[in-house]
């Protein structure tokens, strides 16, 4: 799974499955359930651990149909100068934000340089410089662990900080999301600004999963993390950003374990030295299973 993850490390998992169509997925999301099988959705793998023994199960990839993105129009009730996009979950956000930026079309700015799929951003209400990736949705087509399709409003998906409020086993099939027709080249230097503000506070051009910890209310988990004098500190090869401290990075030989653990020490730290417990951000696969 190192070859499926950002951050370079994991063991294998039983079987790695690439679907293309939703009578596809359903047949094998039905199947699994069936011989009671765990399964993982793994997007882009910008957002997950796998430990070093592995993932006991399936790790599905989407792609084909799922990678796709539609120009629906303007549709009724929307404002003047709006347009809608049908996007597959497997599609990723870099092209995305790319196809957008072409047709001169204004909402996911702030997205720029992150990692991943739709359909992970969707999951964990991706965002940044204060905007969040459920405020566009419309609507979302989705399968639940049975295999069985339907749609829901966006507005009805309980987003949270980095999280919804639907069931962990359910899979995002086709997001629609609602822009603004704007000026390209506006588009273009907000992307610009926000790539550089990337650039220059996080250590892009070394292994990792983002933003490990989730911020706590009205705090910066990175800045708690500085705080206990815990940045540059590392364990076997994973090592904690000297440029940010909500980073933790692959030097170059990590293994899952040096990651869990260096989690552990800052969560701990952390916790005794401001009473605060931090959560992490990144999914850690193969703790719970995908079934019900």
């Amino acid at each position: 799974m190192s070859q499926y993850s950002t951050l370079k490390v994991g063991g294998p998992a039983e079987a790695i499955i690439s679907v293309t169509n939703i009578e596809d997925l359903k047949r094998l999301i039905q199947w699994l359930k069936e011989n009671d099988i765990s399964w993982w959705i793994i997007g882009r793998g910008s957002n997950i651990l796998v430990p070093d023994h592995g993932l006991p199960g399936v790790a599905i990839v989407l792609a084909g149909e799922f990678v796709s993105i539609e120009k629906l129009g303007n549709q009724p009730g929307q404002k003047e100068k709006s347009t809608s996009l049908r996007i597959g979950g497997g599609c990723l956000l870099a092209k995305l934000v790319h196809d957008c930026t072409t047709n001169s079309l204004s909402g996911l700015e702030f997205a720029v340089g992150i990692p991943g799929s739709i359909g992970g951003a969707v999951v964990m209400n991706a965002g940044a410089w204060g905007y969040e990736i459920g405020n566009l949705l419309d609507s979302v087509t989705l399968m639940d662990n049975h295999g069985e399709v339907f749609t829901e409003q966006g507005k009805n998906l309980g987003f949270t900080y980095r999280g919804w409020g639907v069931e962990p086993n359910t899979i995002v099939l086709y997001a629609t999301i609602i822009l603004t027709i704007s000026s390209k080249e506006e588009i273009k230097a907000a992307c610009r600004r926000y790539q550089e503000l990337r650039i220059k506070n996080q250590p892009l051009t070394e292994p990792s999963a983002g933003s490990f910890f989730k911020n706590p209310p009205k705090m910066s988990a990175g800045r708690l993390i500085d705080q206990a004098g815990l940045k540059g500190h590392s364990i076997g090869g994973a090592k904690i950003s000297g440029k940010h401290a909500n980073f933790i990075i692959n030097t170059g030989n990590a293994s899952a374990t040096d990651i869990l653990d260096l989690m552990r020490l800052v969560q701990d730290t952390v916790y005794k030295r401001f009473g605060v417990r931090l959560e992490p951000e990144v999914h850690i696969l193969g703790d719970k299973k995908h079934k019900s």
